[in-house]
C-alpha cells in the first residue's frame, strides 16, 4: 500500500495581507498529480487544514475540489482536524462525505480505525484529532490529563488496545508537538516550548507509520515518526526549506520505504540586507524583483517611506526593517539633559536629532539650512 503524508495546508492564511489561496490551489493541484503518478492508495492529512476556526467562505470551494480530485485520482482520503480547525466546522458534513473520504474530529473516535484492505490484507489507519487537555479531559475521567503529553499518551494507548485486538498493519496520525523536533520561530504560533506540550518521542511506539502535523517544515524524528510541513511557505523564517510529502510504502510485514515528493514553490522568500541605496540600486540584486521580499536596511537613520519606495524595485516586497548596521552608543545622557546642556537654539535642534535618529545629529549641510532659517528668523523678530 502507497500513502501519502501531507498536513498543515492552512487554507485561507495570509502571508502579510496577501492571499494564498490561489498559490496554495497551484500546489495541491500538484500534490493531486502526485497522487496519480505514483498510484498512491490512500492520502492522510494531520490536521490544520484551515488556518482559522472560522475561514472565509471562499476556502470551502478549494477544499471540496481538492479532496475530490484527490479522490477521483484513485486515493481513499482520511483527514484529521488540527489545532487550527474548527472541528465542529471541518467535520460538519463528514457524515454526508462519500465513502473514500474521512473526516476525523471526534475525540471520541480515538482508537477506533479507518480500516482499508490491500493485497497484504488490512491496514489500520487511526486518526487522533488535536486534543486539547482542558477540554477533552471530562471525555476520560479516570485518566489525569493535564499536559499535552498526558493526552497524547493516553490517545495512543486506545490505539495500541485496540490495534492488539485487530492485529495487522497500522498508521497513525496525530498533530501535536513532539519532542525533539525544530520549530520555526514566528511560524508555530501556539506552541509552547516549556516542556508540558512536548510529546515525548516513545507516546508514538507501535504502529507502522506515524504521520505528524503542526511543524511546517519537513522534520523526521524516526524512520518511522515524521513531519511532512507544511506545503506552501508561511514566514521568512521557512525561507529556502523544501516543500512537500512524504510517499510511505507499506509491505506485508509493515514499513518498507519513505520517499520524499517534492512540491514547486510559487514564489520564493528571500531576506535581503544592506544599505537602503544598494537595495534600490546593487544589480545583483535583480534576481529577487520576482521574489517575496523582507528587506533590512541598515543605515544609521529611518528612511522616509521605505516600503513605498522599495516595492517600486520589487513590487512583492512584504516586510521592511530598519536594522543599523552599528548599534547606537548610548552616551547615558537622555534628551532632556542634551537639551539643557545646548547654548543655542542650533544645538537644541541637534539635540532632537540625535535622540529621533539612532544618535546622528545634523550633517554639515543641515546646520547650514538651520543657521539661514534661524537668522531668517531673527531678521523678522528684530524688525516687527
Amino acid at each position: 500500500m502507497r500513502i501519502l503524508h501531507t498536513s498543515d495546508w492552512h487554507i485561507g492564511r495570509s502571508f502579510h495581507g496577501h492571499s494564498t489561496l490561489e498559490a496554495l490551489s497551484e500546489v495541491l493541484g500538484v500534490l493531486v498529480g502526485q497522487v496519480e503518478e505514483h498510484g498512491v492508495d490512500v492520502v492522510v492529512v494531520a490536521g490544520d487544514v484551515f488556518d482559522s476556526a472560522a475561514p472565509s467562505a471562499a476556502c470551502y470551494p478549494l477544499l471540496t475540489r481538492t479532496l475530490a480530485a484527490l479522490a477521483e485520482a484513485g486515493a481513499r482520503v482520511v483527514v484529521t482536524s488540527g489545532n487550527h480547525d474548527s472541528a465542529a466546522r471541518l467535520g460538519f458534513q463528514s457524515a454526508l462525505l462519500r465513502d473514500d473520504i474521512t473526516v476525523v474530529t471526534d475525540p471520541l473516535s480515538v482508537g477506533t480505525p479507518v480500516t482499508i484492505e490491500d493485497a497484504h490484507g488490512p491496514v489500520h489507519f487511526y486518526g487522533i484529532p488535536y486534543l486539547e487537555p482542558a477540554i477533552v479531559r471530562h471525555l476520560w475521567p479516570g485518566a489525569e490529563l493535564r499536559s499535552q503529553a498526558q493526552t497524547m499518551a493516553h490517545a495512543m494507548d486506545l490505539v495500541r488496545r485496540d490495534l492488539s485486538a485487530r492485529g495487522g498493519r497500522s498508521i497513525a496520525i496525530a498533530h501535536c508537538f513532539a519532542a525533539g523536533v525544530e520549530a520555526t520561530p514566528g511560524v508555530e504560533r501556539e506552541i509552547r516550548q516549556g516542556g508540558l506540550d512536548n510529546v515525548p518521542l516513545p507516546v508514538f511506539d507501535g504502529p507502522d507509520y506515524v504521520a505528524l502535523g503542526h511543524i511546517h517544515g519537513r522534520q523526521s524524528l524516526s524512520d518511522r515518526v515524521r513531519y511532512a510541513g507544511a506545503p506552501l511557505h508561511y514566514s521568512f523564517g521557512e525561507a529556502g526549506k523544501p516543500r512537500g510529502s512524504w510517499l510511505v510504502e507499506l509491505d506485508a510485514a509493515g514499513l518498507s520505504s519513505v520517499e520524499w515528493l517534492a512540491l514547486p514553490v510559487p514564489r520564493p522568500l528571500v531576506t535581503l540586507r544592506a544599505p537602503f541605496d544598494d537595495l534600490l540600486s546593487d544589480a545583483a540584486l535583480d534576481a529577487h524583483v520576482d521574489d517575496w521580499v523582507r528587506a533590512e536596511y541598515t543605515d544609521p537613520t529611518p528612511q522616509i517611506d521605505p516600503m513605498r519606495r522599495l516595492q517600486a524595485r520589487f513590487p512583492w516586497c512584504a516586510t521592511v526593517a530598519h536594522l543599523p548596521a552599528e548599534a547606537r552608543q548610548d552616551d547615558g545622557r537622555g534628551y532632556a539633559r542634551r537639551v539643557r546642556a545646548a547654548r543655542d537654539e542650533t544645538e537644541i535642534v541637534d539635540a532632537f536629532l540625535v535622540h529621533v535618529r539612532e544618535g546622528e545629529g545634523a550633517s554639515e549641510a543641515e546646520r547650514e539650512i538651520l543657521r539661514d532659517v534661524l537668522d531668517a528668523r531673527a531678521m523678522t523678530q528684530a524688525q516687527s
